[in-house]
């Protein structure tokens, strides 16, 4: 079982509840942050001291305030702390239901389990820990299974992704080849554009962009 453990949330009840999973689990070192930033700063400090948290469980979502920070959101913390830290295990905790935002938690930032906020999330969150600490198998609660056999979103990739994004920001198929340039994003040709843009429409059987852009926000892909 894990030794110290970092909470990452800026509501004091998950705080509590998330702490209560793990004292459950005689885990013997339980350490709190409501900012990214802090979060960063203790598990650097924690390195420094020669006592290192071994898991993160981070909320993605953060709201502001007055205080300003580097650190927006849960993603922004994991993906430095797996840059900087890879042997601390993650497991994010959130009330997230997009599906594409979920596999890509595990896709590009390697997080070790996912758990959904909702009236059976302390449950689940204990069955998390406990099999992220004991399995390398990352774990994902059996009624969030069906997001690595969507064919959808597995077809849909990160380039669909920013071209939806722009699309849904305002960003006119026209203009769209000079705002790919400028950001570096390839392929940026005129005639690619239109040619994905086309697929997307035919995938999603939608009339026209903006009924494109409809769907694809309704299915939380954007």
């Amino acid at each position: 079982m894990f030794q110290k453990v970092l909470i990452v949330d800026d509501i004091d009840c998950n705080d509590v509840a998330a702490m209560r999973v793990l004292e459950s689990l005689d885990v013997p070192h339980i350490d709190f942050a409501k900012y990214c930033d802090d979060a960063l700063l203790k598990i650097r400090r924690s390195y420094l001291d020669h006592a290192p948290f071994d898991l993160l469980i981070t909320d993605l979502s953060f709201k502001a305030d007055h205080r300003s920070v580097q650190l927006t959101s849960g993603e922004a913390l994991i993906e430095v702390v797996k840059e900087l830290f890879p042997e601390i295990k993650i497991i994010a905790f959130s009330i997230e239901d997009k599906s594409y935002r979920i596999k890509s938690l595990f896709d590009h930032l390697g997080i070790n389990g996912f758990v959904m906020k909702g009236r059976n999330s302390m449950i689940e969150l204990r069955k998390a820990v406990e099999i992220v600490a004991n399995q390398d198998t990352p774990y994902l609660s059996a009624d969030l299974q069906y997001i690595f056999q969507d064919k959808l979103v597995n077809e849909i990739d990160d380039y669909d992704i920013q071209l939806l994004t722009y699309l849904s920001k305002g960003v006119s198929q026209e203009a769209m080849e000079s705002v790919l340039k400028q950001a570096g994003i390839t392929p940026n040709s005129k005639s690619t554009i239109e040619k994905r843009i086309s697929k997307l429409k035919i995938y999603f059987k939608a009339h026209n962009t903006t009924h494109l852009i409809s769907i694809t926000k309704d299915l939380g892909l954007i």
